[in-house]
């Protein structure tokens, strides 16, 4: 594995689901996991063999010390995780089954982390010897001064030459919750970006233009016009999700560079146990196979890897390595002794 720490900035949180397929408050029991959309990156990354560091801020209670001891038990480095007070990001999911989707109801205004600010983190110190940062379009979400906080992080790491990783992860229940201009800071944060989790749909967002067309026509064009406007973006991945029922999904995984692009073949993935991180899943397998030097085929395979195996783990994180890549291309599902 080549040297050179891998960071990752963004806000801790703790999901609590519902039993099985029940609905929320339909029997007095949750069960609780930590996530976080940055997080899940770095711990499946982590248990791919990678040197990974959390940035972040989480209450100095027991919620935020039980987060940043999860996340450190996956693997990754919380020495730059700090804390202070404040409350603990929650979010609350109803795991769905047949024609009925999932839920997910946010409780994370006023967390300890959204009310951080850009000078809270030192980047020259944080990104010190960093081969990548990776951040994530739900940090801009939380508010103005995490919005400062992510374009913050990404032009130090413009500054010092490393390179940055973004997931464009819209989430327009959090926009929509403060005065906020999601096109002009997105656009901002993609226009600093090296490698870009993003479809046909945020390109849109960004570009203020729809793409016609249909599937891999479709997402080229968009690549290619993404491309065209952001003149530092070298790679953008995605992957193409038909939902059959909340049980089947078929998915397919894309990776473009300005050279050209491989698509996958689109994949059954049945019998579902969580969904919840399959997307940054997707993101640690192509960040694995671009780190290992991959082409494009590379990526889009790794990552299709994960993100399929990603539905067979409860949990917001992959936690898989390598054999397990190899092992689901391999086609084997019979119990490896």
């Amino acid at each position: 594995m080549a040297q050179g720490k891998l960071v990752f900035f963004g806000e801790l949180l703790i999901r609590l689901t519902a039993p099985g397929n029940e609905l929320l408050m339909q029997s007095p029991s949750l069960a609780l996991h930590v996530g976080g959309a940055e997080a899940n990156v770095a711990i499946g990354l982590a248990h791919l063999g990678h040197d990974c560091a959390m940035v972040s801020h989480v209450p100095d209670n027991a919620l935020g010390r039980g987060a940043v001891a999860a996340v450190r038990g996956g693997g990754v480095d919380c020495a730059a995780v700090t804390s202070g007070p404040g409350r603990m990001g929650l979010y609350f999911l109803s795991v769905g089954a047949g024609l009925r989707s999932s839920e997910i109801v946010y409780d994370r205004a006023g967390s300890s982390f959204a009310a951080t600010a850009a000078d809270d983190y030192d980047w020259d110190t944080l990104l010190a010897g960093a081969r990548l940062l990776h951040l994530s379009g739900i940090t801009p979400a939380l508010g103005p001064r995490s919005a400062a906080a992510a374009l913050a992080a990404a032009r130090a790491a413009k500054r010092l030459g490393v390179p940055v990783s973004f997931d464009g992860n819209y989430r327009a229940m959090l926009w929509e919750a403060w005065d906020s201009d999601p096109r002009a800071v997105l656009s901002e944060l993609i226009g600093l970006t090296d490698i870009l989790f993003g479809n046909h749909r945020d390109l849109s967002l960004v570009l203020g233009r729809d793409f016609s067309g249909e599937g891999a026509d479709r997402r080229r064009d968009a690549a290619e016009a993404g491309f065209a406007a952001f003149p530092d973006l070298k790679l953008i991945a995605s992957t193409a999700r038909h939902t059959v029922t909340a049980d089947h999904h078929r998915i397919a995984a894309r990776v473009d560079l300005r050279g050209g692009g491989h698509q996958t073949d689109e994949i059954d993935v049945t019998g579902i146990v969580d969904r919840i991180g399959a997307g940054d899943a997707f993101a640690a397998g192509v960040l694995h196979a671009h780190l290992a030097g991959g082409d494009a085929r590379a990526m889009a395979a790794s990552g299709l890897a994960l993100t399929a195996l990603k539905h067979s783990l409860p949990g917001d994180a992959s936690r898989f390595g390598q054999a397990d890549i190899d092992a689901f291309h391999g086609g084997g599902l019979d119990v490896r002794r």
